[in-house]
């Protein structure tokens, strides 16, 4: 072991500032899964293949969207601040920075929420019946990409990644908007 990771493990793995959003989020995040997997238990066998189910399943996907556009656009102000043609634009780069704080600040509680109604859209899949079209492997692979990242983001707190999360999470992003938007 290096230096650095006899400092990191030291620390703890998540800094002390963020912990009770990380765990208040975690918290969140249980909730959703217990109640969605309790209503989603209480259907009647009839209505697995009722379009208000596939309206149902298909909301939860919707609810991760939204959140998951938020978590990315921390990656998108992150390249956005460092354009040279900012470099003039003071006013521009001030409320940038203030935004990019922001969404630094939510990223990960955001994300782990985000993470919860996925667990649900994908169950809720399932539930319906899987069909091998291109929708639905596009969202398993999405989801199998998606595994490594919440893994790769506890050792990005650590600076240990060697910049996995960014990759995956980028893997993630491209198969996410291939299996929202075709």
């Amino acid at each position: 072991m290096n230096g650095r990771e006899i400092k990191a493990q030291k620390r703890g793995w998540i800094p002390k500032k963020e912990r009770i959003w990380f765990f208040l989020a975690i918290v969140i995040a249980a909730l959703i899964i217990l109640f969605g997997f309790r209503f989603l238990q209480q259907l009647s066998l009839t209505s697995l293949d009722s379009e208000q189910f596939e309206d149902t399943f298909k909301d939860f996907g919707s609810n991760a969207r939204v959140l998951l556009f938020f978590v990315l656009a921390y990656y998108v102000l992150l390249r956005v601040i460092k354009l040279p043609i900012l470099k003039r634009q003071a006013d521009v780069k001030k409320w940038l920075s203030i935004l990019l704080r922001f969404t630094r600040k939510w990223h990960t509680p955001v994300a782990i929420i985000a993470i919860a109604f996925i667990i649900l859209h994908a169950a809720a899949v399932f539930m319906y019946g899987f069909e091998f079209d291109f929708e639905n492997i596009s969202g398993l692979l999405s989801l199998l990409v998606l595994l490594p990242v919440p893994i790769s983001g506890l050792y990005r707190y650590q600076r240990m990644d060697r910049k996995w999360h960014l990759r995956s999470g980028v893997a993630f992003a491209v198969l996410f908007l291939i299996h929202s938007f075709l």
